[in-house]
């Protein structure tokens, strides 16, 4: 007797079987769910280098009152990545400005999405352990500041799966070519099937999703042929070592290409914007062009169903500025704010921003001190992100730092509990969310952290 299962991995070189699990692993996934989500899909704006807080939406007066002073004897003198000791503090030139009814602060240096201050809580209370970018980033990607663990990305897609059998549930996108410091570390799968970690999208390129397309002169009954032949041989390889995920993760990438190439080219395909939407995102601007080209794919994606966005803003540290911050942080600026204002404006216009959680920030701050005259150092021990959207409360700035912006000091929030407060938006418990790794329980946020409710309350 031929069953439904056997039939669907028989027939149409296996795809059929995909399609059954992905809805099988749907239905799982939606039984997996602990609370009431307020969120179905992330966006994560990933300022990679460390923007400063102190320029952007922490505002410290007192920081440009002591300029050229060094740092106050009541100060602990932090551990930074160059250990300038002694260094004064350097002061901000930034104009700064109340928005919207809640009155929340946002320098010159980000006007668009100043505009969209009653949309966001700024949490201004964050900490790491990580001090350089490579410990930093791989923190904020995976709770652990080196490598080994699945990004936070990898666990919402094992624990949530598809909304899209035909596109990734997991997309990573740059903003420029190359790559951002570890490589695909950052949204790797750690010790989980390799089938959930994140598909890179390259934005930056004309042709997104490289060699989806069939070749020209290649017919349908080659392809399949082909496609046959390799399935074939991957399940044969695949039966004698059923511990290599790696290559049941291959096994599926290549069916998942199979079913994008109905609907993916349609997906990135931004001429079907209209001239206004592409203009919005500026586009039509070489600056912000290579950014804007990726938050404008990240709403088309999540539109989709895709899951999880998480898109790279100065891929290589280009946020870095331990010289030169103002030249730094104003090409930087230039490049991300617009493109950013527009996608909370695009987002809330089609009434996705609901359930649509916007994520920016980097891996660190910067510090109050000086640096090479200049710059500012890294500093892990208290930066700002922000949160938007997602039945986020908006308009608000939760806990606080000193009054140099120096250290985290009120209702601190470490990076395992930014990563356990956008789970929990999503529907997930981060302590109940576990996958066993071959006898040891393991959980996103490595035991600790905990969601912060200021985010739904203010």
């Amino acid at each position: 007797m031929v069953t439904r299962r056997d039939f669907l991995q028989t027939s149409g070189v296996g795809f059929g079987a995909v399609a059954l699990n992905c809805l099988m692993h749907s239905d799982m996934a939606q039984a997996a769910l602990h609370h009431r989500p307020r969120a179905k899909s992330v966006i994560w704006l990933f300022m990679e280098g460390g923007p400063s807080h102190v320029d952007l939406v922490d505002p410290k007066p007192l920081v440009n009152e002591l300029a050229g002073k060094p740092l106050p004897s009541s100060f602990k003198e932090p551990i930074t990545a160059m250990g300038e000791k002694g260094a004064p503090l350097l002061a901000s030139p930034r104009k700064w400005r109340q928005y919207g009814e809640s009155g929340l602060w946002a320098s010159d240096w980000m006007p668009h999405i100043a505009e969209h201050m009653d949309d966001l809580a700024v949490i201004r209370s964050c900490w790491t352990d990580g001090i350089n970018h490579s410990g930093g980033v791989c923190q904020m990607n995976t709770c652990i500041n080196f490598a080994g663990r699945p990004s936070l990305g990898a666990w919402v897609n094992y624990g949530l799966g598809t909304m899209n059998s035909n596109l990734p549930s997991f997309v990573v996108m740059c903003d420029k070519a190359g790559k951002p410091v570890n490589g695909p570390r950052n949204w790797g799968s750690g010790f989980m099937p390799a089938a959930h970690q994140a598909v890179r999208i390259r934005g930056e390129q004309d042709e997104p999703i490289a060699n989806l397309s069939t070749p020209e002169g290649l017919s349908p009954q080659r392809v399949n042929s082909k496609l046959e032949l390799l399935q074939s041989w991957n399940a044969d390889y695949a039966t004698l070592h059923p511990q290599q995920s790696e290559l049941e993760a291959r096994i599926k990438s290549y069916e998942l290409a199979f079913r994008m190439q109905a609907e993916a080219p349609e997906a990135v395909d931004l001429s079907r914007e209209t001239a206004t939407t592409q203009d919005m995102y500026g586009l039509n601007d070489k600056v912000t062009q290579p950014f804007g080209r990726i938050c404008l794919l990240s709403r088309r994606l999540v539109e989709r169903g895709v899951r999880f966005v998480q898109l790279y803003s100065g891929t290589g540290s280009k946020w870095d500025s331990h010289s030169a911050i103002e030249t730094n942080h104003s090409a930087r600026c230039q490049e991300m704010d617009k493109p950013v204002g527009a996608l909370l404006k695009d987002l809330k216009q089609r009434g996705m921003l609901d359930e649509t959680l916007v994520v920016w920030g980097g891996e660190f701050g910067r510090t109050p001190m000086s640096e090479k005259g200049n710059g500012r150092d890294h500093n892990p021990t208290g930066f700002s992100i922000w949160m938007a959207g997602g039945g986020v409360k908006g308009g608000q700035a939760i806990g606080a730092t000193d009054e140099l912006g120096l250290y985290a000091v009120e209702d601190r929030m470490h990076v395992r509990d930014i990563h356990a407060s956008i789970l929990h938006l999503l529907g997930l418990d981060n302590m109940k969310l576990t996958y066993d790794n071959k006898g040891r329980i393991e959980r996103p946020t490595i035991n600790e952290g905990s969601f912060n409710s200021k985010l739904l309350t203010g």
